[in-house]
């Protein structure tokens, strides 16, 4: 099992010793190469490195923002606290978009998944995925001599021309995607080892092909992007796991991949990589069914907070400082911008959504005023429910079913709300207070905005607002609550203030 202990210093120095001289012989050859291409390149923020990062990119499916010990869980995860203890603790990191697919694609891409077409999740066999023309991390890594490897759960098409290995990665282990669906095969590349996998042992399958990368010997950074299938519904331990943590069989999947994070650093240490390896964790939205959402609202398909804050952990020892909790606003959509600065990848072909925020992980620096859009994937659609300046949170839109509740969000309609809800998050994380009358400025600002950038979205996108902006749900549907529709007079008995009228 994976230690959360540190390694003794003198193991350090001598790892790092023998680490420097397996390099020296490559050492000259890329640093000309690099200088040529100088003009060319993202430039490094970070102090000057003797050969290019690592990067291990871990993701889990459906892991709630409050499920690891350092963001306030009780569930036992050592291995991820101890991660949390080497590097920055992201408190207001969100992914991209509250459901699969689309949060993947968006994390892969930098850009909104209605840019990529991407819809909300695929199903099996789906005739729809990630859209070919878009560029991944892995072919930016690829591009630049990394070796780029996906482990996992993919689920951004499951036919040929959209596999890991159609989009930038050398090799590919794992299953085409959630572990809800059927048949599940284990792949490798585009090959077929098994048509229905053994879905109890996906975390240390996962967690074994990952250790045989990291022992591989090569003169080539690598682009690692592990990519759990749970603790996503059914939540799934291995026999090892089951029945072993005090909180069920989602207890148990997230233990199980705290003990795969350990082993997995454990690896780096033991092969001379631990301090040249950014070691990122998270998760693609918030949880199902089960999990926590820590002190946010909603869950997964939901565009309040707890569909889409994540837990964000990022390593990178002698860069990144340790033990630190970083309050800047952050996403999913930053990911790419971020690595592509410190890697110094060539930036991307299509314009993109996020942001490089080196400054907030490297010096804890705020970026307050960005804009971020919240898409709604229900309905197989990309519906646009809000936007978040800062601390504040416009709705204007929301879904008549959750999914985590009754499972009728997926094909249920959305309503424009028939007023907007302002939400301060930095002083209302549960988005609990709508204070939309008390601030008719910053109300009236943020809906400017929402139409400013959607002017650059396809024209489906652009369709789905004006379709979504003639669907209002009835006045009386109260702040924070999903739409009710008017299907006639009010009875006797109800009373309604008069704006809701």
């Amino acid at each position: 099992m994976g230690s959360s202990s540190k390694i003794p210093v003198e193991d350090m120095s001598n790892n790092r010793r023998d680490f420097l001289k397996s390099l020296a012989a490559s050492i000259l050859a890329p640093a000309v190469t690099a200088e040529a291409n100088a003009s060319q390149r993202l430039h490094n923020t970070a102090a000057p490195q003797r050969r290019q990062p690592n990067v291990l990119l871990m993701i889990c499916d459906d892991l709630g923002y409050g499920d690891l010990g350092s963001y306030g869980s009780k569930l036992p995860t050592p291995n991820l606290d101890h991660l949390a203890e080497e590097g920055v603790r992201c408190a207001r990191h969100n992914a991209a978009h509250p459901i699969c697919s689309a949060s993947r694609a968006a994390l892969l891409t930098g850009r909104y998944a209605a840019r990529s077409h991407t819809p909300g999740a695929l199903f099996p066999h789906a005739k729809v995925a990630m859209a070919q023309e878009e560029q991944t991390l892995a072919n930016l890594f690829q591009a630049k001599g990394y070796r780029t490897h996906a482990i996992g759960k993919w689920h951004l098409g499951d036919e040929a021309g959209y596999l890991p290995t159609d989009r930038g990665f050398d090799s590919f282990y794992g299953v085409p995607y959630s572990d809800d669906m059927q048949p599940l095969p284990l792949m490798r590349n585009g090959d077929t080892l098994e048509n229905d996998t053994d879905r109890d042992e996906l975390t240390p399958r996962y967690t074994e092909e990952a250790l045989k990368l990291l022992a591989q010997p090569a003169s080539e950074p690598f682009f690692l992007y592990l990519a759990y299938s749970y603790p996503h519904d059914p939540a799934r331990g291995s026999k090892a796991f089951r029945g072993r943590s005090a909180f069920g069989a989602y207890g148990d999947a997230v233990e199980e991949i705290d003990w795969s994070v350990g082993r997995l650093m454990d690896a780096l240490k033991q092969s001379g990589q631990h301090d040249n390896t950014i070691v990122i964790f998270t998760s693609d939205h918030g949880p199902w069914f089960q999990g926590s959402p820590g002190n946010t609202r909603g869950r997964k398909g939901s565009t309040f907070e707890g569909g889409v804050r994540v837990p964000f952990l990022v390593r990178w020892p002698k860069h990144v400082p340790a033990g630190v909790t970083c309050e800047a606003w952050t996403g999913h959509l930053d990911v790419l911008p971020t690595l592509a600065k410190w890697c110094s990848l060539d930036a991307p072909r299509l314009p993109i959504d996020g942001l490089d925020v080196s400054a907030a992980f490297l010096h804890q620096k705020t970026m307050e005023d960005r804009t971020v859009l919240y898409f709604s994937p229900a309905g197989g659609r990309e519906m646009v429910h809000g936007i978040r300046s800062g601390p504040w949170k416009l709705r204007i839109a929301q879904g008549i079913g959750e999914i985590y509740i009754n499972d009728q969000g997926m094909g249920r309609e959305h309503y424009l709300l028939p007023q907007p809800e302002l939400y301060n998050l930095a002083s209302d994380p549960m988005e609990s207070f709508d204070i939309a009358d008390r601030h008719k400025d910053v109300v009236q600002r943020l809906l400017t905005e929402i139409d400013r950038q959607l002017e650059s979205f396809p024209d489906t996108t652009r369709a789905q607002y004006a379709e979504l902006r003639n669907r209002q749900a009835s006045k009386i549907t109260p702040p924070g609550a999903a739409p009710r529709i008017q299907h006639g007079p009010l009875p006797d008995w109800a009373w309604e203030p008069p704006e809701r009228r």
